[in-house]
């Protein structure tokens, strides 16, 4: 991430926001990518499911069950943690909750020995709990440190180092996997020891932002946990008042569905339908690791200049077509072709999209409305993959189709995004706050 010159600086951050505090904050998204990459993606999944549930039928079931509770936990704790956190201005100290559970419950994966399936469920339940609140956690600060102007290309730092981070953990756990082989381990040896080495990158590399990163918020009142429920039905009640905000959460939904579909089974449609072993699987993710995070670093750029729902809706043609790529490829050689477009869409789109929340949301409620916001996305991490799984289950394993039906999401997304108004949205947001009053 390269630093600006103290002019342009000055432009793109907030007054009294410092280049370092920008970097703190950026090197969360590089600290937490590999718990997503190495635990969710590339490595314990298939350990999970082959070895600690013994390959039994059911194991691909009992992983996409863990992480929907997980997910559906998130959603239920959001938007109420979001409220909380603005009320008392507890957006830092809950990072270091969030962060220290997620760390914890990663290291605790070390103990899920071959049938220890409760142990296995339990900590990637927690873990991944709150890894996706520490998501929504680090996503509210955005709008502190970046101009309104600026909020793509400083998001766009974030996401590119967040795939970068992505790499270093897969690339470690990598190296040791392949010393543990040629030494004789077995998976049930050396798996365990790369859930230790991701959260220990975690730990250590989220130290910057929990030491650096400032809470600019003042406490609004002494709320109770009931009058936090009650902000969050108040502001939901009044989204009718930001129907720019409220259209693109159903966007959010919509599009998401499609990209965690793609994250979560891309290895199943590379082994499926073009054969993909191990290795050339996790070259696969290494790759788009790459072009995801340059598509976030530049698109960035790219959407402060020509507008935030423009750059979406580039971001939403370029998943139509990677789609379209992927159904039709003949051979694995358009596929690796879809695959890039995929990291480059990926990187894109998730980098935009947190943009757009920070210029759509109230300045005060920042915080309750990535929570609002964090749960489309979760919402949409558990019909995605669950569009995707009953397909291939109706149409008996044609992952072609299944990833055909599951693309008409991105069409959807697409479809809302041409009624939201992003300058109207955001001078919406800036009158909210006397409705809360």
């Amino acid at each position: 991430m390269p630093r600006p010159s103290t002019r342009l600086r000055t432009g793109l951050l907030q007054p009294g926001v410092r280049w370092r505090e920008v970097w703190a904050w950026a090197l969360y998204d590089f600290a937490n990518s590999g718990y997503t990459t190495v635990v969710i993606t590339a490595v314990f999944s298939a350990y999970f499911v082959g070895v600690v549930a013994g390959n039994a039928p059911w194991a691909t079931f009992a992983w996409t069950l863990a992480l929907s509770v997980s997910y559906a936990l998130v959603m239920l704790t959001a938007p109420l943690i979001g409220a909380y956190a603005d009320a008392h201005a507890r957006k830092k100290a809950l990072l270091w909750l969030t962060t220290l559970g997620c760390v914890g419950a990663t290291a605790l994966l070390f103990f899920a020995a071959p049938g220890a399936l409760a142990l296995a469920i339990a900590a990637l339940v927690i873990s991944n709990y709150f890894f996706g609140t520490g998501e929504n956690l680090i996503a509210a600060f955005l709008p502190e440190l970046a101009r309104p102007r600026s909020l793509g290309r400083v998001s766009g730092w974030g996401w590119a180092l967040g795939y970068v981070g992505g790499l270093v953990s897969l690339g470690a756990s990598l190296a040791y996997i392949s010393w543990a082989q040629a030494a004789g381990q077995g998976a049930s040896g050396f798996v365990p020891v790369t859930m230790l080495i991701t959260a220990a990158i975690f730990a250590l590399a989220s130290l910057p932002t929990l030491l650096m990163l400032r809470e600019r918020a003042t406490p609004q009142a002494q709320h109770t946990v009931r009058s936090a429920w009650a902000q969050v039905r108040h502001t939901l009640s009044h989204l009718r008042h930001l129907p720019d905000l409220k259209r693109f959460l159903i966007c959010t939904v919509l599009y998401q569905a499609g990209t965690q579909a793609v994250i979560t089974l891309a290895a199943i449609y590379a082994s499926q339908v073009f054969h993909f072993d191990t290795q050339r699987t996790i070259l696969l993710v290494l790759v788009v690791n790459v072009t995801a995070a340059f598509g976030a670093f530049v698109f960035g750029h790219v959407q402060d200049r020509i507008g935030h729902v423009r750059a979406i809706a580039l971001t939403l043609a370029g998943w139509i077509a990677m789609v379209l790529l992927a159904w039709a490829a003949p051979d694995e050689r358009m596929f690796w072709v879809a695959a890039n477009l995929a990291g480059l869409a990926m990187g894109a789109s998730q980098s935009a999209g947190r943009a757009m929340v920070g210029l759509l949301a109230p300045p005060a409620q920042q915080a309750e409305f990535f929570g609002l916001w964090g749960l489309a996305v979760k919402l949409a991490s558990i019909i995605g993959p669950l569009t995707y799984g009953v397909t291939s289950w109706i149409t008996q394993g044609d992952h072609r189709q299944s990833l055909l039906i599951t693309g008409c999401y991105f069409v959807a997304g697409l479809w809302v995004l041409r009624g939201v108004q992003a300058a109207r949205g955001h001078r919406a947001a800036r009158h909210f706050a006397r409705l809360a009053d």
